[in-house]
């Protein structure tokens, strides 16, 4: 396992750096012998540091838990405190992180996972997203008066599978009973918690669109339905309790054919939605086999379709012919090629991904080593290419991403989202949870495998990925956000493999994001950078915000046993272990 993380963070850039090159070809390591990690031009021209708050990367000898809110971290490490394994404790991550961040993630949500299972050696995805409703036509859409899927109300409403996910999981992989896992979200939605930092700023901005629902109203905005909580003020979400609680004495069949759902559907039918009580009975769980390619020695993998996972890794594929660190991290060659790599991968996205019952093509075509050289070969290391946009289904998404590792090997990345802030924007009174606005990612054009149909899987942009390295287990990783998801795997499995960065900086380095055409969005961009860019056509944008770039969680297994992980300063959370 040479190259793995059993190592002092001032010599894991060396180590990781050997490793790296033990890999490369006879010439690749000539040259990069040759000419070093950078040259003083791409130095001074590259993106500079984040001003991060002195983080370090968490190292413990047993397990370790990273979320996007410490409330959650403290909950997982409860479970696994308790004897819980990795499992519940990532589904008691998930289930706080539903609670205290209301806007990006909820019961009314899809989830995936991928892991390692130590009992079993092996990779082992999971896929619990739900589907269109029995009412989701192209022809009602359009008699509703759309010329386009709604981007949020209750016609963008699709079946929820978020608890379907958990009970799915435990009941395979777990050693707790939901109820036992459920419960310290439970205790906070009752006596309250206050509310974080960047949370309430997320929040703030979104009264608007919360005064729309009346039942969004009643449960997220405070002095009478006027504005929402501020930082470190108490929030209660006494109808969350009451809905977790049913389902934690109930089962999954609480939502799916039993009170709670059929509640959501009733409420749905007053105000436009396009679920039945059929639709949500008819929930099941996908366990998947992930997609995977090697890179420079290590096997990363990713989910498969209706995913956007395969952009991340063939851009991989498209890169790995580069000598990335000899042009220099965040340099303007780097970038360049990162980007135009983003667009080819991106371009065939949204032209052939969707349901995989309706994929026109096997999805490794687009992995398949003739057609990455095509696609490699289009990329013009001195010009940017204005490529036709992704379709709306692949810009943007409101999610939590959290990592978990146990003593027993287990090692699991979990994505959990409701699509946009505050997903639909309609909750049903007395349920004290958002439901999502997936149907979204539907298109309506003709003849497209990702159009609209009942009982159909919408295009997804949740993403959890894990590399590994001669069949052993490494990383379990995530970038959360929208389009940026597949942008933020590369970039942080670049940061790790080909620079050696140990995992909060890797995490914490400055990131670009592509917006489409010849937009982009580069944190921390210098003068410089940005003239080198903009002289081979790029457009750098000043128009983002933080969060815009994501937010990452890691967990590494380190050598010697024990873990190293990370929690992105972008959010609130943070990494702890015992």
């Amino acid at each position: 396992m040479t190259g793995r993380a059993g190592v002092a963070a001032g010599s894991w850039a060396a180590v990781v750096a050997l490793v790296a090159l033990a890999a490369c070809s006879p010439a690749e390591r000539s040259a990069a012998e040759g000419s070093g990690a950078t040259d003083a031009t791409s130095a001074t021209s590259a993106a500079a540091p984040l001003p991060v708050a002195g983080r370090s990367t968490v190292y413990a000898p047993h397990g370790l838990v990273a979320t996007s809110q410490p409330l959650a971290t403290t909950a997982a490490l409860r479970i696994l405190e308790e004897g819980g394994n990795a499992f519940d404790a990532a589904v008691a991550a998930s289930a706080v992180l539903s609670l205290v961040e209301p806007h990006m993630t909820g019961l009314g949500g899809d989830l995936f996972a991928i892991f390692w299972s130590a009992e079993e050696g092996r990779v082992v995805g999971l896929d619990a997203s739900g589907r269109a409703g029995a009412r989701m036509t192209p022809e009602q859409i359009a008699a509703d008066g759309f010329d386009r899927v709604p981007y949020q109300g209750p016609g963008s409403v699709t079946v929820p599978g978020a608890i379907a996910g958990w009970a799915a999981l435990l009941d395979r992989y777990g050693s707790r009973s939901l109820a036992e896992v459920v419960a310290p979200a439970i205790e906070l939605a009752e006596d309250g918690f206050p509310v974080s930092p960047i949370i309430a700023g997320q929040w703030s901005d979104l009264v608007d669109l919360l005064s729309e629902d009346a039942g969004a109203t009643a449960t997220y905005l405070v002095d009478g339905g006027t504005r929402t909580p501020e930082a470190g003020e108490w929030f209660r979400n006494p109808d969350f309790a009451a809905s977790l609680r049913m389902i934690a004495e109930q089962g999954p069949s609480a939502m799916y054919g039993g009170p709670l759902g059929q509640r959501i559907v009733a409420h749905l039918d007053t105000v436009g939605g396009y679920l039945t009580n059929d639709d949500m009975a008819a929930m099941e769980v996908r366990w998947v086999e992930p997609l995977s390619v090697d890179y420079r020695g290590w096997t990363v993998h990713e989910l498969p379709p209706a995913g956007q996972g395969i952009a991340a890794l063939q851009m991989l594929e498209m890169l790995e012919s580069y000598d990335l660190a000899a042009m220099g991290h965040n340099s303007p060659a780097y970038l360049h090629h990162l980007i135009e790599a983003k667009k080819l991968a991106f371009a065939d996205l949204d032209r052939y991904v969707s349901d995989p019952d309706h994929l026109e093509i096997d999805p490794m075509q687009l992995l398949a080593p003739a057609y990455v050289e095509e696609r490699r070969g289009l990329i013009d290391a001195g010009v940017a290419r204005e490529e036709v946009e992704p379709g709306a289904a692949a810009q943007q998404s409101e999610t939590v991403f959290l990592v978990v590792a146990d003593d027993e090997g287990n090692q699991i990345a979990f994505i959990h989202s409701i699509y946009e802030y505050f997903g639909s924007g309609v909750v049903a009174p007395g349920t004290g949870f958002v439901l999502q606005n997936r149907g979204a990612g539907f298109t309506l054009e003709e003849g497209h495998p990702n159009r609209v149909a009942p009982g159909k899987l919408p295009f997804h942009t949740l993403i959890p990925g894990f590399v590994t390295r001669d069949g052993e287990p490494y990383m379990a990783f995530g970038v959360m956000g929208g389009s940026m998801q597949p942008q933020g795997h590369v970039q942080l499995i670049l940061n790790m493999l080909d620079f050696g960065m140990e995992p909060q900086a890797a995490v914490d380095a400055a990131r670009f994001r592509h917006l489409g055409g010849l937009r982009v969005a580069i944190e921390n961009v210098t003068p410089e950078l940005r003239s080198a860019l903009e002289g081979l056509g790029h457009q750098i944008t000043d128009d983002w915000t933080r969060t815009a770039f994501g937010g990452a969680q890691v967990v590494v297994r380190l050598d010697g046993g024990g873990w190293a992980g990370a929690s992105d300063a972008r959010k609130d959370g943070m990494a702890a272990g015992h």
